[in-house]
């Protein structure tokens, strides 16, 4: 019976070693798919954004170019708190784990092969801009309908024996 447990034992050990490597060639693939997607720069649009909420904030108390210094220095400090919530090594563990669930090993391994194409580069460069200009679209496209969706919510809450409530 011990002979069973020791080989049982043996098994088990030699899976979970194989289970174990798969697992770490599968984070490396998505950490080399990540890289070539430049997904540590996916933040980067928050960090501008903050700044110009700063830079806003002092011209709009019309502080004195003397006073520059103490700007950078609160933007030094806003890029700090942002590091240490959305820095990169803080969301690199979680969008590897993300990407290894949603995609298997083999997965990632024809995606890499596509962006590392010539038309794969060109959307990896292409893409920012193309979502940006999606957005751009849409929103333009739904302002034709915020005044009928405005209407409708009125109509309702009429309806509802509400009083109606301007937008």
């Amino acid at each position: 019976m011990s002979r069973l447990r020791l080989l049982c034992t043996a098994l088990l050990f030699a899976a979970s070693g194989q289970a174990f490597a798969d697992a770490a060639s599968h984070a490396a693939q998505a950490e080399r798919f990540l890289e070539l997607t430049r997904a540590d720069k996916l933040a980067a649009p928050v960090y501008a954004q903050v700044q110009q909420m700063f830079a806003q904030r002092f011209a709009e108390a019309q502080a004195p170019a003397d006073k520059k210094a103490l700007l950078e220095s609160y933007q030094a400090k806003a890029n700090t708190a942002l590091n240490r919530a959305i820095g990169w090594d803080k969301l690199q563990p979680d969008m590897v784990k993300l990407y290894t669930t949603t995609f298997t090993e083999a997965e990632l391994k024809e995606l890499m092969a596509f962006y590392e194409s010539p038309v794969g580069r060109k959307v990896l460069e292409k893409m920012p801009m193309l979502a940006g200009q999606s957005v751009q679209i849409s929103q333009a496209r739904l302002q034709s309908a915020v005044p009928e969706v405005n209407k409708l919510l009125e109509q309702m809450s009429v309806e509802l024996g509400g009083t109606p409530v301007q937008p």
